[in-house]
Formats: C-alpha cells, structure tokens, sequence
C-alpha cells in the first residue's frame, strides 16, 4: 500500500523528469559531436550533467528520509512530542497520537543534500556563492523556527516576526531589480498623456515612477525588500496553517515545489536569460521535492 501511494505520489515529478531526460540527451549529443563549451556559464551541454547529479543527490536524500522516519518516529513519541490529526476527527483514529517536529529529519537531509549540490555549483559559477551561502543560511534558520514552534508551540505574534529575520540573509545580499510592473488598469492612476497625474506626484515622494514607460514601471527601492520580508511571512505561514491536518502542509508544499521546478526546466530548455538562476532553483527544487517532500509523504 505504502509503496502504490509514492509511486502516485510521483507522478507530479515526471513531466520534469522528461525534460531533463530531454537535456542529457542534448548533452550527449554534443559530447560526441566535441563541441566545447564555456565552463563559467550554465551552457546546454553541462546542464544535463548537473542536473543529473541533483537527481542522484536527491534520490539518496529520498532513501535517507524513508530509513530515518520510523526511527525518529520512536523518539518523539517517547519524549511526547506529539499532537492529533484533525483530519481524522469522528473516525477511530481520531485519539490517536501523532509525533510532531518529524520535519528535522528530512530538513536535515535536505541540507545535506544541499551543501554537496553548493559545492558543485558554486565550483562552475563562483561569482554565485555569496548567494548560495545567504539562501543556505535561511533555509537553516527557518528550519530552527520549524523544530521549535513544534516543541515549545510559539505564539502566533512570534510566527509573523520570526519569518522576516530568517530572510534577513536574502535581502542583504539581493542585488536583482526593485521594480514592479504597474497592472494595465492602474496605470491611469499614475499617469495620463504623458504626465503624472496628483497621485503620481505624491508617490515620488516615496519611489521613482518609470515617466519614460507612461507610468506602467514603479521602482520600489528600500519597499521592495521590506515587500520581500513580508513575502516570507506569508508563505510559510499559509503553508504552516495547515499542520493540524495530517499530509496536507507537506503535500501543498510537493505540489508547488514540483510546478516550480518544471517552470525552471521550461526555461532552462529553453535558454532563458536567466539560464544560471534556473539553474540554481531547479537545483534547490529537485533536492526539496525528492528528498525532502517526498520522503516525508
């Protein structure tokens, strides 16, 4: 039974499996026809190598995670760190102790299949290592704030702070744009033939209104990070909301984590721009969905 729910459950995984299956074989192709390629840029013919050293990596994670489950299983429901399932109210089951803070076991395996993935990225894009290091470090820390709020139960005014301080690491090092595209039907609010309307002159104030785009470009500047903190905020905890169901919290996270990773293969297939930042996530993605969501359902 246990094995035909997480052959089910890898169905997501496959249409991003075919691509990278898609990816070696181009890189195959170009090994035999020796065409040479740039070792400081993410090029086709070393894409479908990493990514197949990511699939190794987070297989090993996976079978980590199912050896590791039952035996931490046993310590939590010694120590009592457990709850109930509220999925199973009204059932037999319903009473049925529960261990919680199970997730140290696959977040740990996830960062240890992350640190040897980091070591091979970094080793083709150094330039990337400052931001390897800051999105290694709030992986821990918000991981830290995940064993903790199962053991001591943090008050909801804590889990609206704590998030923004684990994403500090992030915001320090960020260097992409602070701009944001005003929707279509706002834009009027900013700008009208060419001029800024009373709004608009009241918004410079506080950030820079894109005139040369007719008001359809805001650079956020300093808001667009404090915006990014409180992203962080959100996330986890409209993730987080739904622990007292049994599966449900980590399976939302599998399923957007697989639909994340296949938007990153599209892009990289299809040599976006921002081939080495796809490159990154998806490398990020396929150790969090196959070690550590997978292994846990």
């Amino acid at each position: 039974m246990k094995a035909s729910l997480q052959t089910i459950a890898t169905l997501p995984l496959l249409p991003s499996l075919w691509i990278v299956c898609r990816l070696i074989s181009k890189d195959l192709e170009r090994i035999q026809d020796s065409i040479s390629y740039d070792k400081g840029t993410a090029t086709a013919s070393t894409v479908g190598t990493q990514l197949l050293l990511f699939i190794a990596l987070g297989t090993l994670g996976h079978v980590g995670t199912n050896k590791l489950i039952p035996s931490i299983k046993y310590y939590m429901l010694k120590r009592g760190i457990t709850g109930k399932d509220l999925g199973k109210k009204g059932t037999s089951k319903e009473n049925n102790d529960i261990p919680e803070a199970l997730g140290i076991v696959p977040g740990a395996i996830f960062l240890i299949c992350l640190m040897f993935c980091l070591v091979g990225f970094a080793t083709n894009h150094p330039s990337k290592l400052l931001d390897l290091n800051s999105a290694l470090l709030s992986i821990c820390f918000m991981l830290f704030l995940g064993f903790t709020d199962d053991v001591l139960e943090w008050p909801w005014r804590y889990k609206l702070f704590l998030p923004s301080v684990a994403s500090l690491p992030l915001l320090c090092c960020y260097e992409g744009s602070r701009s944001v595209v005003v929707p279509i039907p706002l834009r009027f609010l900013l700008m009208i033939d060419g001029e800024l309307t009373t709004f608009g002159k009241l918004l410079c104030y506080f950030v820079v209104v894109d005139t040369n785009a007719d008001g359809s470009i805001i650079n956020l500047g300093v808001f667009y990070l404090v915006y990014m903190g409180l992203l962080a905020v959100f996330c986890t905890n409209a993730i987080n909301i739904y622990a007292g169901i049994n599966g449900l919290e980590v399976g939302q996270s599998y399923i957007i984590g697989c639909a994340v990773l296949f938007h990153n293969l599209v892009e990289i297939q299809c040599d976006s721009l921002s081939r080495e930042n796809h490159v990154f996530s998806a490398m990020i993605m396929h150790d969090f969905c196959r070690g550590w969501d997978l292994g846990s359902l």
